[in-house]
């Protein structure tokens, strides 16, 4: 079953899966203008385990030696969709999101490649939106649109992702507002990027971890 990306959103306050795959809590980071592998390779997969193309669902995160602290490493299945990767991860946060913020040089966003990050930001709400069109980063808050007026910020506003705020809106309005859309406002968000990148993502084979996959470390 594909479904575009929407049912990602919809499923934002679902507690991440215990089985093979991924449902609830995904962080979702989209890139064109590079190959794929090149991508990944960037974001820190390792060489071979890129090569061997092992399903998800089939990974199994590493665990600490006695006395000592578990890797900090995680699970993340990829794939692509026209001229877009795409890269799922249910840890809590997107691997790119953090590394570009850590100013990690291969996560640094270059001139004719474009990168979207959804992350679910759990550690630090609320979840974030960044663009990253030719070279500079433009960061979104969910509700927000990133200020560029880009076709992206359009496809936020098209969607209904764009909250109504202070002093545009008074108090009552926004609460309101808040208070009808607020549980769907993921759901929105990712419309939008899926409206905006024609990107699909196969949830079925997501959930049952049948998407290669790889381990990453956060920066």
């Amino acid at each position: 079953m594909s479904d575009g990306i929407a049912w990602i959103g919809t499923h934002h306050h679902t507690p991440p899966s215990a089985g093979p795959g991924m449902l609830g809590g995904i962080s979702l980071t989209l890139a064109r203008g590079m190959e794929s592998d090149d991508f990944l390779i960037n974001l820190g997969a390792d060489l071979d385990e890129l090569a061997a193309r092992t399903p998800g669902g089939e990974l199994r995160v590493p665990a600490g030696r006695p006395g000592q602290p578990s890797p900090l490493v995680n699970r993340a299945m990829y794939g692509t969709c026209g001229e877009w990767t795409y890269v799922v991860e249910d840890w809590g946060m997107a691997t790119w999101a953090t590394g570009y913020r850590g100013k990690v040089e291969s996560m640094l966003p270059c001139e004719g490649e474009e990168i979207i990050c959804l992350s679910a930001n759990r550690f630090s709400p609320p979840a974030l939106l960044v663009h990253a069109p030719d070279a500079w980063a433009y960061r979104a808050d969910f509700g927000t649109d990133t200020g560029q007026g880009s076709v992206l910020d359009a496809a936020l506003g098209a969607a209904g992702a764009v909250f109504p705020s202070m002093p545009e809106a008074d108090e009552a309005e926004v609460v309101a507002y808040f208070e009808q859309h607020g549980e769907r406002l993921p759901e929105l968000v990712f419309t939008a990027v899926g409206a905006y990148t024609g990107v699909s993502v196969d949830r079925d084979a997501v959930e049952a971890g049948e998407l290669p996959g790889v381990l990453l470390s956060p920066a």
